[in-house]
């Protein structure tokens, strides 16, 4: 019997990677909360909220219940926002077995714990699970991939057998996968950079300008690899795919929604009016308190988050947040 897999979650991603397999002749299976959902983008062959061009392909199901979703699954891909990841694990893990790969598709980190979606899954499932838990990262724009323009991706985890298979599943002519045994790095790096395109997109609000954007971005990258440093990462990870790909990715289009979020912010609407305005999570929100949390725990300096978290939570302008980064003392690049 050929390999089958299982999607937790119709989000924008969660329904692309289910697209992706399908079109790789994977049977798959998109697990949704509601009996009504399922029959709705069933009958409709599409998800018309998020993806609204794009119908499903021969060999996509959708359906509302667990068990039957899952029984037949190898790889079973989690792609829910870092806020509902526990709760969707504890919905599925009865009809969980050894022989599962269980492979999280979310970049983002959980408050107020800022565990990494990894951990909560280790958390949440059985010692005989852990081995086939695996993340999954990189400059993945849902809506271009979809469309069948060339992308890459990371899949990180500590058994190369779990790795490559979930690899030799999700890799297709248009969607180059690599393998990575960082986990830690390959998560943090996907979580962290969304502060960064917050701050991308608040430069982008105030027509910063092109050289100020990649000073920036360049900043940015230090700050995330050296929290990830101190928590054990590949220094490496943080140039790769799951690092600079999806930093230069998250920061530079507009299909971005954390990039969407700063520069919304720059044009002086509050986070609260930004937020009912969107249908997708900004996980770069989320991960700006988390990040701060395990900075303080690591003894890390992050400037930028901190300036995230000041506009984001405590008024501060963006005007002003950015003048108190230009005016930080002079000091070496290294």
């Amino acid at each position: 019997m050929s390999d089958q897999a299982t999607i937790i979650g119709a989000t924008t991603w969660g329904t692309t990677l289910g697209i992706l397999l399908a079109q790789n002749e994977v049977p798959v299976n998109l697990l949704v909360r509601t009996e009504a959902e399922a029959q709705t983008l069933s009958s409709q062959g599409r998800n018309a909220r998020f993806l609204p061009g794009s119908f499903f392909p021969e060999g996509l199901s959708v359906t509302s219940e667990p068990e039957s979703a899952l029984q037949q699954s190898d790889l079973v891909i989690i792609a829910v926002p870092s806020d509902r990841l526990r709760e969707n694990v504890q919905r599925i893990k009865a009809h969980l077995q050894p022989r599962m790969i269980v492979l999280s598709a979310t970049k983002g980190l959980e408050l107020p714990s800022a565990r990494r979606m990894s951990q909560v899954l280790e958390d949440e499932l059985p010692d005989d699970l852990h081995p086939g838990i695996c993340v999954l990262s990189g400059p993945n724009l849902a809506k271009e991939i979809v469309e069948g323009k060339l992308a890459s991706t990371v899949i990180a985890g500590r058994n190369p057998e779990a790795t490559q298979k979930a690899q030799n599943m999700l890799m297709s002519t248009n969607f180059r996968v690599y393998t990575s045994a960082d986990v830690l790095g390959v998560e943090l790096a996907g979580a962290l950079k969304n502060i960064v395109a917050l701050g991308a997109g608040i430069g982008d609000g105030m027509d910063a300008g092109e050289n100020a954007k990649a000073a920036f971005i360049t900043r940015g990258l230090a700050e995330m690899t050296r929290l990830g440093i101190a928590a054990g990462a590949d220094p490496l990870t943080f140039a790769g795919l799951a690092g600079l790909g999806d930093v230069v990715a998250t920061c530079s289009s507009r299909l971005s929604r954390n990039r969407y979020v700063g520069e919304q912010l720059a044009k002086g609407h509050s986070w609260a009016e930004i937020s009912e305005s969107m249908d997708n999570v900004a996980e770069g929100v989320n991960a700006t308190l988390a990040a701060l949390v395990l900075a303080k725990e690591l003894g890390v300096e992050m400037p930028i988050a901190e300036m995230a978290s000041r506009v984001l939570f405590d008024g501060l302008s963006p005007q002003k947040a950015m003048a108190e980064l230009i005016s930080r003392p002079a000091r070496s690049e290294w």
